[in-house]
Parts: C-alpha cells; sequence; structure tokens
C-alpha cells in the first residue's frame, strides 16, 4: 500500500484532549475502555480475543492502529482503525472500526477529537477515506457524525459463518 508508518505514531492535541498512540504500558486502561465500548454494545468477546486485538494494535505488521484519548492526563476514549486497499482507489482507505468515550465526557468534544486524529493520520499515511458504521440507535454518536461527515447511503449486511 505504500503506507508512511511513521503517520500512525504521532501524538495531537485538539483543545482539552491529547489523542495518542497505544503502548504496551496501557493494557489497564485499554481493557476498562474496551470494556465500556462492548458493554455499551451488549456483547462480551472470550478473554483470549482481548489479548489477540491487544497484540494486534501493537504489532507493526498489522494494518490495525489504536489511539486513546486523555482528559487531564488519563486515557478516556479510544478509537481502533484499519487501513487497506481499496478496488476503486489507489490510495488506502481507513475503516474506523471503534470509537468510545467514557459516558461522563460525552459530548465534551473527545469523540470528535478522536475522529479528527483518525482523518489527520489517515491523511498522514497517504490515505483518502474514512469511513465507519453506528448502530441506528445510537443517536448520540449520529448527531456528532452528521455534522462532521455524510452518510453514504449504503446499507450493511452481515452473515456470520
Amino acid at each position: 500500500m505504500g503506507l508512511d508508518a511513521r503517520a500512525f505514531d504521532q501524538s495531537r492535541v485538539y483543545g482539552s484532549v491529547t489523542v495518542r498512540p497505544l503502548t504496551k504500558t496501557d493494557r489497564a486502561d485499554w481493557d476498562r475502555l474496551w470494556n465500556g465500548y462492548l458493554d455499551f454494545y451488549e456483547t462480551t468477546l472470550p478473554r483470549a480475543q482481548y489479548d489477540l486485538t491487544f497484540a494486534r494494535y501493537l504489532d507493526p505488521t498489522e494494518p490495525m492502529f489504536a489511539y486513546l484519548a486523555e482528559h487531564e492526563g488519563k486515557p478516556r476514549g479510544l478509537t481502533h482503525i484499519i487501513l487497506h486497499r481499496h478496488g476503486w482507489i489507489d490510495a488506502a482507505t481507513c475503516y474506523l472500526q471503534d470509537l468510545y468515550v467514557d459516558p461522563d465526557l460525552r459530548g465534551t468534544g473527545m469523540g470528535r477529537a478522536l475522529i479528527e486524529h483518525v482523518y489527520h493520520v489517515t491523511k498522514a499515511a497517504g490515505g483518502t477515506r474514512v469511513y465507519w458504521m453506528t448502530h441506528e440507535t445510537n443517536a448520540t454518536a449520529r448527531q456528532l457524525y452528521d455534522r462532521i461527515a455524510h452518510r453514504s447511503g449504503f446499507i450493511q449486511y452481515a452473515k456470520k459463518l
């Protein structure tokens, strides 16, 4: 894909929020935030999947990246992204797979800061598009998404195999 991996090691400040790459010392904070995300969507994963997922985010050969958003020096939000090729364009495309902010900080700009950071690192890596989905009942997040992106009009289908 010709991606510049250095683009993914960037930290940036957005107002009062610092967004930075996940590190191996972030495991306890990441677990807490990941649990919150999974609880929000009323789902669980086996412990082995936590271990595998965390390892993937730290593996420089993986096209998966994780970022934490800090408020007052503590991780309070996360995002996970996957960079991939696209059949219609020659540049990389970014799938923003997960986004979570602690409930007491929703509406403070932290979610927007995380998304702005995804835009920044994707562009720095040579990517030209970021896309994501959310559950239709996630009205709070959809208000933000409607302000900073456009609805594609596509409907997602899925089948477990």
